[in-house]
Formats: C-alpha cells, structure tokens, sequence
C-alpha cells in the first residue's frame, strides 16, 4: 500500500522498552472507587444512585445527558457511599462531582443486557445504542462517545474506517500490548464498528517500532475482507488523526473540518475492544488498560485497572516511586496533562500514569528565541510558531488567530525542538482558551441581544392584539347608530 508524506514531526527519546515487555497484568480490586461523572467529551452524566445504595459490577450509576454525552457505570460490586465533589485528574486540580463506591469484595456482575447475537448481520442503530448504553468514549485520549462517531453514517457519505494503532507519545504501550494479547477480539471489534458506519474499507495502522503487535494484528485479521493491516512511519505525531488519514489515503482534512468531512473515520484500538466486550457480551466500560512508566517508578509495566481507582493505589502496586517528587503526568509527555497530585482516580482517558525523573524531563529556563526556523520545519500543521508566539505575547490575539492559532494540534513538536526552550504549547493554550472564551462571550451576547429584540417584538404584537382587541369591546358596546333612510317613530 502507498503511503503518503507528511509535513513536520520530530523524532524523540521513545522509552518504551521500560514498559513494551511487560505484559498486562490485573490491579487488584481496591477498598474504595471515586468515579467521576465527567470521563468524556460533552455534558456530565447524572447520577441514578443515591448514598446508601447497593450497586452491582456493571450497574449504570449515571446516566447521559444530551446528544454528546456517555453514562458511567459501577466498576465492582458493592455501595454507594458518598456522592461528592472530589479532586479531578486535571492539572487545575479542581473539585468534580465524583460517585464513591465501597467494594464488597465480591466483584459480583449486576444483570447485563443480552448480548447480540449477530451483530454483522444487526442494524447500524442497535449497534450505536448497545456502544452508546455501555459508556464507550475514544481510549486513544480524546474521550469522545463512541457511539457518536458510529452514527456519523447518518450526515457523512463515509467509506473508509481507519484504525489508530500508531501510539505515537513516547513510554505509552497499552494499545500495543493490547494488539499483542487481544488482537482476535480487536479484530471482532473493528468488523462490528465498520459494518456499523457501512463502510467499504478498514485500515489498521501500527506504527513499525511495534513488530510484534504488527505480526499478531495481521495473523488475526488474515481471510477478513476489506481490510488491511499496515506498518506506518515511526514519527511523532503520526498518530494524530489528520495525520494518520492523510499519510494513509492521501486526503487532507480541511481547517476546522472532521475527517468524516472527507469520508474518514477514526478509532483507536482500544475502543475496538471494547466494543468487542459491549456487543458480544453486553459489558460497559469499567475497566481499561495503563500504562505504568517513567524512571521515577519502580516497575514500570501495562495494568489493567478498575476506573475510580486511586493513582497513588496504582504506583504502590508497581512498587512505589524511586525518588521523593518526580514529575508526574497522565497521558505521555508530548501532550499528556500534569497531575495535581497521586490522590486523584483513573478515568476513562488514562491512557497512561508516568513519574518522570530530572533526568528525563530536561527542563530548562527559557531563554531568548533566535530564530532558528526550527519549530516551523517541526509543526505537522504548517504553521509558523515562532510569528505565533510573538503575536500571543503581545496579546495581538485576532493577528495570532489569523496566523492559525486556533489550528494548532497541541503535539508539542514545536517546543520539544526548540533550542532556546521555549514553551511554546503553553503560550499558544492560552491563545485558544482566551479566544474561544471571547467567542463565548459574543456567543453570550448575541444570543441575549436576540432574546430582547424577540421579546420586544412579543410585547409589541401583543400591545397591537390588546389595542385591537379593546376597540372591538368599545365598538360592541356602543348604541347603535340610527339609520337614516328609516321612518322617524311617531311617523309610523
């Protein structure tokens, strides 16, 4: 198969041998799981459990609200017994409403919804709902519902699936010890999800610094029609969506467009197993695969762990960490989040938990920028940074935003490059939250503008229908007029 080129990218320090040998293995069930409500893209789910509560493994404890949105569901057995602001996994450490379930240590499933029995032969919509009622969002990171993208068949002429088993970010190795132990079931997820969006062709990309998950995705998949199981480029961000899409079929999305716009869907490999697990035998998404590294912990490996656990429960269970304060992150360390602390619980979107030593961070103090051109060679976007961050600091952010601010991915190339070690990510972060509040705020504004002159003009069509309606009581309740071509009274 042909691949295409694609602009910018960086090679950095892969470090994925600290945890690529380590195969998956269980986290014991913890005393206590804080599971938040907010773990995807869109509106928070709504609790249908109250404090007191007893909750099987598997049980829905809140449910979706709004078109974007996924429910969470209970990740053991046992009761509820709080429901209470708590710590997030966000770097502004921030308090979310978080359903707190003590384990009763039988990890005993509730009733679970039948499995589908022929899902290849099942309609597009069952599978969409089944995907949608088990919590499925992106395992990649992004955290989008699932079941949104599975019905972008409806609004989109789609007719390719492409399927990210790139991991692009450096330490991560879940998907690929996944693709490695789990590939018929991924396998079965990915012919389950194409036969849902009623596409023609199924690409798996693995990137080539992964020979084993290659080999055993292509033993799994051998005699499936219509799909193709390829060896990608080994560069940083070639697991970005537009990237993959582009180095794969050679179609460019289009600024602020979806790959759906240009007959693309993408889904992580991880999603595709749980789709397995949702329509094969009716299990939601309590539990996910994590990747465990960095030199400041102990024993580096891929867990497969209860969601609401703990992250300081998950470290003690490999071994603790090796100094006193290591940097620690959750995702990997191009575009993970700082973490405010080990006291906050897994989610859905933690794809990984690493504790970087000094050593490994390299952080330095930023010094002046020399105009090296390097971060512009290095953008995947084809932006220029270097104007950018020029723009941003002087807070010109209409000039940043026409230099393409706002179609910045955020992958960090351009900072991890830099000699004069900028921040570069940070300053152009800052750039879109300020001007995506001042679209908010025109947002706000004219939507208030529009309510006054609708009310406005309610009040004057009723003001109109009071009038009308009071000259028709005046003119029924005057005498009537006499006519003139009738006979005065005494005449007759």
């Amino acid at each position: 198969m042909k691949l295409f080129r694609i602009r910018g990218g960086v090679h950095p320090e892969y470090r994925k041998e600290l945890a690529s040998e380590k195969a998956i293995v269980a986290m014991p069930l913890p005393r206590l799981l804080r599971v938040p409500l907010q773990q995807h893209v869109g509106a928070p789910a709504e609790p249908v459990v109250a404090i007191g509560d007893t909750v099987g493994k598997g049980q829905l404890i809140a449910r979706a609200q709004g078109a974007v949105s996924a429910p969470v569901h209970a990740p053991t057995s046992g009761a509820v017994v709080d429901i209470a602001n708590l710590t997030a996994p966000h770097p502004s450490g921030l308090p979310q409403r978080t359903i707190v379930i003590e384990s009763d240590g039988r990890d005993a499933w509730a009733e679970l919804p039948p499995p589908i029995e022929d899902p290849l032969s099942a309609s597009p919509r069952e599978i969409a709902r089944r995907v949608g009622e088990c919590g499925i969002v992106g395992l990649g990171g992004a955290t989008f519902p699932a079941a949104v993208k599975l019905d972008l068949r409806s609004r989109h002429e789609l007719d390719i699936l492409v399927m990210n088993g790139a991991e692009c970010e450096p330490y991560l190795t879940c998907d690929d010890r996944l693709m490695r132990e789990r590939a018929p079931e991924i396998i079965d997820g990915v012919r389950i999800m194409a036969h849902a969006l009623g596409v023609d062709r199924v690409i798996i990309a693995i990137e080539s610094n992964k020979p084993q998950a290659l080999e055993s995705m292509t033993r799994a998949a051998a005699g499936v029609a219509n799909l193709s199981v390829i060896g990608i480029p080994t560069r940083y961000p070639m697991g970005s969506e537009r990237h993959l899409v582009q180095a794969l079929t050679g179609r460019e999305t289009p600024a602020r467009q979806l790959t759906a716009d240009i007959g693309v869907v993408v889904h992580n490999v991880g999603t595709a197993h749980a789709v397995h697990q949702a329509v094969r035998y009716g299990r939601p998404l309590i539990s996910r695969v994590v990747t465990v590294s960095g030199h400041g912990v102990c024993e580096p490996g891929n867990v497969e762990v209860p969601l609401g656990t703990m992250v300081s429960e998950l470290i003690a269970f490999r071994g603790g960490l090796t100094e006193e304060a290591p940097r620690l992150l959750t995702g990997g360390p191009m575009m993970g989040q700082p973490l405010p602390s080990l006291d906050v619980p897994v989610i859905k979107g933690t794809s990984g938990i690493l504790a970087l030593t000094k050593e490994e961070t390299r952080i330095q103090p930023a010094q002046a920028c020399i105009r090296c051109g390097s971060c512009v060679s290095a953008c995947p976007v084809g932006l220029v940074p270097v104007d950018m961050v020029a723009l941003v600091r002087k807070d010109n952010l209409d000039e940043a935003a026409a230099a393409g601010v706002m179609d910045c991915i955020s992958c960090g190339s351009c900072a991890y490059i830099c000699p004069a070690h900028i921040p570069l990510v940070q300053y152009f972060n800052y750039a879109k939250g300020r001007l995506n509040a001042i679209q908010r705020d025109e947002q706000k504004r004219d939507r208030v503008k529009r309510l006054v002159e609708a009310r406005a003009a309610r009040m004057a069509k009723l003001a109109e229908a009071k009038r009308a309606a009071m000259a028709a009581r005046k003119a029924a309740a005057a005498p009537p007029k006499p006519d003139p071509d009738s006979p005065p009274a005494a005449a007759q």
